[in-house]
């Protein structure tokens, strides 16, 4: 890379306009590349952010600060107010400057002496791991009693000294796959490599100074760090490791899937940290729990967080296959909480990490979306992935570190406060879909009470903090991710400008919006002049998109692809903004709800106009939970009604929702149709809490506020771009329940999710789908499961294969109309 990249301020790449091919110039001053974009008012502009002028280009927010309620003492840890100043560098930009020589010599052999002059010894990982491993009274026991098992049900026999020592070899051959054997050697020349690549396939890899401060401040404490990134790409293993070194931080130990525990590949992985472990633990034909396994992998994390050793994990399990955060799975943070209160280290120190990628170097992930099998990773995809990364380029790369805290901190904060256990899906959803179910008020609020025991060694509790402190850590990571300029441009083209565009109209709006991008406290990962930014992307979405040249003003005319694949891959690309503007979004759907209810059922007197901020707000509540597998909206320390009524609150500020006047609101009583609703709601879910005092926000007078939709052109239009946001997902659940008319059980779960999906392939194939993207595998399974949850399907396992049947509350016909007519009312047709 010829030209710099560091910059102390917002800016760190811009774009030639000279074509529609990018490449890197100098860095230009934050006045210049946030300059007002002199042209007619946009869609975003004039909807939301005429009551924040002042904010038009000010600096990037700083993102990642750890959570105020839960982790309070560490929030004022590794921060200070210069912090958020230190601006972005690009990585992978490096000259004469960043080492100690000077001249002819070090300019051309930069990149050799940087790499040389990393700090990476042999001392600084872990030592003795395998024996240390199988010494450990833990693992012995279960050698032990694996050698022990009985032959016989009910009968036990000693273990003979040649049983022990087959399992100890079992044992070694397991820990020989598990630990990994770092190479200093290794490493440095990795980073050599990796410079090299990553220079010839991204145009940068963009970091924030202050947050790798927070990070070496971090490592000062002489504990353990745990990495938690997002889980977007096979890059990713690399790309943390990546960074760290070039910030003299100690390489983490990776956990990786044993699916890239393949011949060559693997040795490399384990030379720079990564250690192998079962996709799923329990792999033995008859189900039974693999207890010699599972203590290996205690063990063995154990032992790397008692010798301070850092750890990379990655909470979701696998790559996102929807652009989107997927749900956590906390099989290996709960090994990390167990070995805290095994007194194993005196504390650990979370760092969720976001990532954003303009492109990511798979491209997509349409042939799994489509339904085909994943090909199982071998030497020669690798080989192929690798040359066919060095003849494209992927654009940016954006990676966000959030602030570390306190583990131990975090879990005495759960221990003392007296947070409900959250409400099941069947809980907080049926009580809105069937209102004339009986017996669904009390019974339901009672079972969502405090744990007995706010105790570690009590199993509710630990399950519970567990699953807490892994969506605390995945909202954090997602919300630190920068918005990429694909991101925008996809999300325009399919939500705004789906029957096309003309350019300099796409321009405005994409200049527009990432203006609320950052006006809602969310980064971006892109910087330059609009126009050009947004040919980089469109460039970058390649056969996506489709440039014809009108006859008019010799303009460019952009429009998305309508092929199922293409529309697949802007929807992934779409959703790394969707994070963004998602409670607004559920804010509009709930209007649309709200107000066809009211249209339907009549208003008893009241003006039609008049929407009850409560009744919006908790129909907002319940769409939260019916999309809960899709995205979580709230940290768990959050109340999901707290959090939306803080949407409608936003929403009146930007001058979208309007209060009515009092004279309005002193002529209009609920009617009956909302007193039902409302009684029907569990006791955990009434907007007022006992302990609540009358001058609350959410009090009687928050109760009797009635609002009204601003009938303004650029608002509507705006609602009905949030609404279309959601627009996919919904298609997709009511696609559901309709094919679910037709259910004939008992079937198994994986037939039926073949079925279901195909029939919403057809759906699309046949141009009956409103939305292409709404066939998506991954909805389709989202939607399933949501069904599960709610109590739609019964469910019995049959030789580890589950056995769906509809359960007996949707067995009536009738109730599965019901539910149908609860997810229609949030569509608009």
């Amino acid at each position: 890379m010829d030209e710099t990249a560091l910059s102390l301020g917002t800016i760190d790449v811009s774009y030639l306009s000279a074509s529609a091919e990018c490449s890197i110039s100098r860095c230009k001053h934050s006045s210049e590349e946030w300059g007002e974009c002199n042209s007619r008012p946009t869609l975003f502009r004039s909807a939301t952010l005429k009551w924040k002028e002042t904010l038009l280009g000010r600096k990037r927010p700083f993102v990642g600060r750890c959570c105020y309620v839960c982790t309070p003492q560490s929030r004022d840890n590794f921060f200070n107010a210069s912090i958020p100043s230190l601006g972005l560098r690009n990585v992978i930009y490096i000259n004469e400057t960043h080492t100690r020589y000077r001249g002819w010599l070090a300019r051309r052999f930069c990149y050799v002496l940087f790499v040389q002059e990393r700090d990476v010894h042999k001392g600084m990982f872990a030592k003795n791991l395998t024996e240390n491993v199988l010494n450990n009274s833990r693992v012995q026991k279960a050698i032990v009693d694996e050698a022990s098992e009985p032959s016989t049900p009910g009968s036990f026999v000693q273990a003979d000294p040649k049983a022990i020592n087959k399992v100890k070899k079992k044992a070694r051959k397991i820990l020989q796959e598990m630990v990994a054997n770092v190479s200093p050697a290794l490493i440095r020349l990795t980073g050599w490599v990796l410079l090299k690549l990553f220079n010839s396939f991204f145009w940068n890899i963009q970091i924030h100074r202050g947050q790798i401060e927070m990070v070496k401040a971090a490592t000062e404490m002489n504990l353990p760090l745990i990495f938690l990134p997002v889980h977007k790409s096979h890059i990713d293993y690399l790309l943390l490791t990546f960074i760290l070194f070039c910030h003299n931080i100690k390489a983490p130990y990776i956990a990786a899937g044993n699916n890239l525990n393949i011949p060559i590949f693997s040795t490399l992985i384990r030379k720079l940290g990564g250690f192998f472990i079962r996709r799923k633990l329990d792999q033995s034909p008859d189900g039974r729990k693999d207890f010699l396994y599972r203590a290996l992998l205690y063990v063995h994390i154990e032992e790397l967080l008692r010798q301070q050793q850092f750890l990379e994990i990655f909470l979701e399990g696998t790559r996102s296959r929807s652009g989107k955060t997927s749900g956590a799975r906390a099989g290996l943070l709960s090994v990390v909480v167990d070995a805290l209160f095994s007194n194993a280290t005196p504390d650990v120190l979370i760092i969720p990490v976001g990532i954003s990628y303009d492109r990511i170097i798979e491209g997509h992930y349409n042939s799994e979306q489509l339904g085909k099998p994943k090909k199982n990773e071998s030497i020669w995809s690798i080989a192929r992935g690798v040359f066919r990364m060095l003849r494209k380029n992927y654009g940016c790369v954006r990676v966000d570190f959030a602030q570390p805290f306190s583990l131990k901190e975090y879990v005495n904060s759960q221990s003392q406060k007296p947070v409900p256990a959250p409400l099941s899906l069947e809980q907080a959803l049926l009580p809105a879909i069937l209102p004339s179910r009986p017996n669904d008020t009390v019974d339901e609020g009672a079972e969502a009470s405090v744990p007995s025991s706010r105790d570690i060694t009590s199993e509710p509790f630990r399950r519970e903090l567990i699953s807490n402190l892994a969506e605390h850590i995945l909202f954090t990571a997602n919300k630190s991710c920068a918005v990429m300029s694909t991101h925008i441009v996809a999300c325009l083209l399919l939500y705004r400008h789906r029957q096309g565009t003309d350019l300099s109209r796409l321009v405005e709006d994409f200049f527009s919006m990432k203006e609320e991008v950052l006006a809602r406290d969310f980064d971006l990962g892109f910087s330059g002049n609009s126009d050009d930014v947004v040919m980089h992307a469109i460039h970058l979405l390649g056969n996506c998109v489709n440039i014809t040249n009108t006859s008019r003003n010799n303009e460019f005319f952009i429009t998305p692809s309508t092929t199922i694949p293409a529309v697949f891959e802007l929807n992934f690309y779409s959703n790394g903004v969707l994070h963004v503007f998602i409670k607004e979004a559920i804010i509009a759907c709930s209007l649309h709800a709200v107000q066809s209810r009211r249209c339907r059922n009549g208003t008893n007197g009241a003006s039609p106009s008049l929407i009850s901020q409560e009744h919006l707000v908790r129909k907002a509540a319940s769409l939260c939970y019916l999309l809960s597998n899709e995205f979580t909206v709230s940290l768990p320390c959050q109340l999901i009604y707290q959090v939306c009524h803080e949407s409608v609150e936003r929403l009146i500020q930007y001058g979208i929702l309007l209060v009515a006047e009092q004279d309005d609101q002193e002529d209009v009583s609920p009617s009956l149709t909302e007193h039902q609703w409302n009684k029907k709601l569990p006791e955990p879910l009434s907007w007022r809490s006992d302990e609540e005092d009358e001058d609350s926000d959410f009090g009687e007078e928050q109760r009797d506020c009635y609002l009204k939709v601003s009938q303004s052109q650029e608002h509507q239009q705006y609602i009905t771009f949030l609404q279309r946001l959601l627009g996919p997902l919904l298609e997709a659940y009511s696609s559901v329940v309709i094919f679910v008319h037709n259910f004939s059980g008992p079937v198994l779960e994986s037939e039926y999710l073949q079925k279901l999906h195909r029939h919403l392939i057809s759906r699309t194939e046949k141009n009956v789908a409103v939305y292409a993207e709404s066939a998506t595998y991954s909805h389709v399974k989202n939607a399933l499961k949501v069904f599960k949850e709610i109590g739609v399907f019964s469910q019995t396992t049959q030789r580890r294969d589950t056995i769906l049947e509809l359960s007996t509350t949707f067995l009536p016909q009738r109730n599965r109309q019901k539910l149908l007519e609860f997810i229609m009312s949030f569509m608009v047709l």
